[in-house]
């Protein structure tokens, strides 16, 4: 354990040459979104009737919002398993969780026919429908969004209280000692709101009935989106980490990042464990083991699930900051490719009907995690989000 219990600026440059090629790709992003929004989805995108969403969802949406899951996954261990060891990570968890649900809530008003009326979802409760999957899940997502903000405050109004504008120091005074207080019930609804909707994702898909394909057709979907969603946070802390202390020159949490990956591999076993039980229970084992794309989809979902516990078997190992990345690597693409199989390659509304997303529909995505990466690079540089200051060795 590192002992680092403050949280400090980053500081330093932030236009450099990295961020100005981020910078270009927004750029083009921005562009194309432009487009999208003058000549409506049917230009600019692969979709149809048959594929009513596409890689704005599957990606963005599904799969970004389970790669945001750092806060989710690390507030479990310190604030459920009180395990407060891992508190130095909450906060840069936070901060991506926070820039992850941010954009792939724009992602869905990118995506949808009418984005101007999305303001009806939360307020118009009259006429909600309780029976939608959907609804809890843009619910839930809109109020994750807030709560994520609200629990990441702290940073800005720590910063915020040593302005030399008055106005905002006073407001920053006033506001913390009351946040300290709520912050409990923010992290507990933190807790609840993820939960709820990781796993109605999974339940989304199986509204389509026979749509998809059996060997993702199953009850216990939404549990396998739950559980997946948290190997994935896990996998991104230890992936943050590894490359913040890389990129800023900080002296890196091997010991905390090594004890986080056992944890990682415990909640990862217990993904495989469930998905091939499911299928052996069910009867349709016998797909799996026949000559057809999707089954090569489904046992690349169960290689990339194995390999980040093959690669990290031996404890040595997981002190090495370089096993510790690829494995976390591995882990997110087996997470990311399990959630993009289910809503797009496993789901085949029939034979006349086909999806290949677009260029346009590329770039958007592009420019999305263009900006994430852009947002997060300068909030850690100006406001206290990573934990410690002390250096990185020098090397021989």
């Amino acid at each position: 354990m590192s002992g680092h219990s403050t949280h400090v600026p980053v500081g330093g440059t932030f236009m450099t040459r990295p961020v100005k090629v981020l910078f270009g790709v927004l750029a083009i992003g921005l562009v194309m979104t432009v487009w999208r929004f003058a000549v409506g989805l049917g230009p600019t995108t692969g979709l149809s009737h048959g594929y009513p969403f596409g890689i704005w969802i599957a990606f963005d949406v599904v799969t970004g919002t389970a790669l945001a899951c750092g806060g989710y996954a690390v507030a479990i261990l310190v604030y459920v398993l009180n395990k407060g060891k891992y508190h130095p990570l909450v906060r840069p968890a936070i901060l991506t969780s926070a820039l992850g649900y941010t954009l792939a809530g724009v992602a869905v008003a990118v995506d949808v026919g009418r984005p101007w009326w999305i303001w009806r979802v939360p307020l118009y409760f009259w006429r909600w429908n309780l029976n939608s999957a959907l609804l809890e899940v843009a619910l839930c997502i809109m109020a994750y969004i807030l709560v994520l903000w609200v629990e990441l405050s702290p940073a800005f109004l720590e910063t915020w209280e040593g302005s030399d504008n008055q106005k905002l120091a006073s407001f920053s005074k006033k506001v913390r000692p009351i946040l300290d207080k709520a912050l409990l019930w923010v992290i507990a609804l933190g807790l609840l709101l993820p939960t709820m909707h990781q796993s109605s994702l999974g339940t989304v898909m199986l509204l389509g009935g026979y749509k998809l394909h059996v060997l993702w057709n199953t009850p216990v979907l939404p549990l396998l989106f739950l559980v997946s969603c948290i190997s994935m946070g896990y996998g991104v802390v230890v992936m943050e980490s590894a490359l913040s202390s890389k990129v800023f020159r900080r002296k890196p949490e091997t010991d905390m990042l090594a004890s986080l990956s056992g944890v990682a591999m415990i909640v990862l076993a217990l993904w495989l464990v469930i998905r091939l039980v499911d299928v052996a229970v069910r009867g349709v084992i016998g797909l799996a083991f026949e000559p057809t794309a999707m089954a090569f989809w489904f046992w690349l979902e169960i290689a990339l699930a194995t390999l980040p516990m093959v690669l990290l078997m031996a404890k040595g190992k997981r002190r090495n900051l370089g096993y510790l990345f690829q494995a976390s690597v591995w882990m997110l693409l087996g997470g990311a490719l399990f959630r993009f199989v289910t809503y797009l390659i496993a789901f085949n509304p029939g034979d006349q009907w086909s999806y290949v997303p677009t260029v346009p529909e590329l770039f958007v995505t592009l420019g999305f995690i263009s900006a994430e990466i852009l947002l997060y690079l300068w909030i850690v540089k100006r406001f206290p989000i990573l934990a410690g200051k002390e250096p990185a060795p020098a090397q021989a």
